[in-house]
């Protein structure tokens, strides 16, 4: 095949904003997928019943609304259209009231504060602290580690003791942050943000996890593309195209060329190569790339023991429904949210995340609803509803909490499981299953065999416990898009900064590509010189 300045391999939303951000900079680019549909997980489809669109992976989009790498790309010039619920997030509870996370902050605080005294004030203490650094925490966040200039900014703005206050916030897990600064269950609108990681209440960083989403809906909301999660992909593909970028769907690539310690080319399942002359950018899992598509030959002899110790995020257990009514939801202000989190109680929280620590299927999933038609009408016929849930289950399973499924994932399994979840939904609206025409039903493996980065069915391309972030992402010493190899970057989820719909992981390795071949001219162009001079 035609060589190409830069082969990018998965076009994912990392992928595909990489692709564009080299294309601006006026290399030719190609981008190979393996599936016959690009996107990765972010696709849309029709079910699971007629004139239904379902989404195949994730739904809502606060960090791409955020991401300054995504809003860069002015993709609403290309179709894109977002769309918001009225609420942005609701916790129904056992006593059948509600909490409820609004884009308007006072109308939060009021909320809270009448979930638990005080609590208002406390909701808008931690609000004021997103208003003096979130910005520069999100520059800080997506661009590769470390941060120098924007870690810089937050020191000038907190100053010494500001700064320490705020490392200790950042540390503390969600379970600890309620207990210090609530009274009541309004802190679960916190601890179910931080459960959308593969962390417990209790985990370090996990209060900071779910500030960080939280404090998102509130300045930019949860959105969702209107007509579905492929629109956003759809909109980068026009733009790359508009730049004379190539997609190539049901390509998939099977070899990283390397020849003397450079990346040169890929080879594809077909056994085709495409030269690449100044890059290649794996949009892939970290496991797949070192040690597959690249040999360990190629590669550092450390890398094989660090990949051994790599720690992939819980697998993921997804339904979707068609629904011919919205969910019944007894509590006020859950049937207008976008994200619905299904717990009684942060203990229940706890004991979910410990079985899934243990190795057993929990009993009492935590679950995360989207009702998609609440957010986007054009999801689903009037008056219907388009909805999904999903929940987390062991990678390796020893056992079943609630029952007796082994993880086979068989038949019976999938069924009794989605259930399972259906009971869960059903504690907070009664009767919802009568308004049920049909299910989809999505195991680990099924994930997995659409998008082969979610390996085992996790999301976020590794876990986000602090020992596998930032410089230790995806393990010690390669925090960075840069690779061993010469011309060779890592753009996925398993680079700094992780998993969610962003495009920073794409940016960064972009940048590094322009950045290595801007270096490798400059050194070519010195050492042309000094030859002319030796002679």
């Amino acid at each position: 095949m035609a060589a190409a300045d830069a082969v990018i391999i998965g076009a994912g939303p990392n992928g595909l904003v990489a692709a564009n951000l080299l294309a601006d900079a006026g290399w030719e680019v190609v981008v190979c997928e393996e599936q016959p549909d690009p996107g990765g997980g972010v696709r849309s489809g029709d079910g699971p019943a007629p004139g239904f669109v379902y989404d195949h992976c994730s739904a809502f989009y606060p960090m791409a609304a955020a991401s300054r790498a995504i809003r860069s790309l002015d993709l609403e010039e290309f179709g894109l259209r977002w769309s918001h619920a009225p609420e942005v997030l609701a916790h129904p509870l056992p006593d059948g009231r509600a909490a409820v996370l609004s884009r308007d902050v006072e109308r939060t605080a009021a909320n809270v504060e009448r979930l638990g005294s005080g609590d208002g004030a406390a909701w808008r203490r931690i609000h004021r602290l997103w208003s003096e650094v979130g910005s520069i925490l999100l520059d800080a966040l997506f661009v590769p580690f470390p941060p120098v200039r924007d870690g810089l900014r937050l020191a000038a703005k907190l100053r010494a003791r500001g700064l320490v206050r705020f490392a200790r916030f950042g540390l503390l897990p969600v379970r600890e942050l309620a207990r210090e600064e609530f009274t009541g269950p309004g802190s679960l609108l916190l601890a179910g943000c931080a459960l959308h990681a593969d962390l417990m209440p209790e985990s370090t960083a996990s209060s900071v996890y779910g500030w960080l989403l939280a404090m998102l809906g509130h300045e930019h909301g949860w959105p969702v593309p209107v007509g579905g999660a492929g629109q956003l992909t759809a909109a980068l593909i026009r733009r790359l195209e508009s730049r004379g970028g190539r997609v190539m769907c049901g390509q998939p690539v099977r070899e990283v060329v390397v020849r003397r310690g450079r990346a040169v080319a890929v080879r594809t399942a077909a056994g085709d190569e495409i030269p690449a002359k100044r890059a290649v950018l794996a949009a892939m899992a970290a496991t797949r790339l070192y040690g597959g598509l690249v040999g360990w030959q190629h590669l550092p002899a450390r890398l094989r023991d660090d990949f051994r110790r790599f720690e992939w995020d819980y697998s993921t257990f997804k339904v979707d429904w068609a629904l011919r009514a919205p969910v019944p939801w007894q509590a006020t202000g859950v049937a207008d949210a976008g994200t619905v989190h299904v717990a009684a109680s942060l203990d229940e929280m706890t004991d979910y995340t410990a079985q899934l620590s243990t190795g057993r299927i929990p009993s009492d999933p935590f679950t995360l609803v989207g009702q998609m038609t609440t957010a986007d009408a054009s999801r689903s016929p009037e008056g219907t509803e388009s909805l999904w849930a999903y929940t987390h289950v062991p990678r390796e399973v020893r056992g079943d909490a609630g029952g007796d499924l082994t993880g086979s994932w068989s038949e019976r399994e999938r069924e009794a499981f989605a259930d399972r979840i259906e009971a869960q939904i059903e504690r907070y609206a009664p009767g919802w299953r009568d308004q049920i025409i049909a299910r989809r039903i999505a195991a680990p493996a099924d994930l997995e065999a659409s998008n082969a980065n979610l390996v085992g069915g996790a999301l976020n391309g590794g876990t986000t416990a602090v020992h596998q972030q930032l410089v230790f992402r995806p393990t010690p010493g390669l925090g960075r898009p840069e690779t061993p190899i010469v011309g060779l970057y890592l753009a996925s989820s398993s680079a700094h900064p992780g998993g969610a719909v962003h495009g920073a992981c794409g940016a960064n390795a972009a940048r590094a590509a322009l950045n290595g071949h801007r270096l490798r001219t400059q050194q070519v162009a010195a050492a042309g010189i000094r030859r002319v001079i030796g002679d």
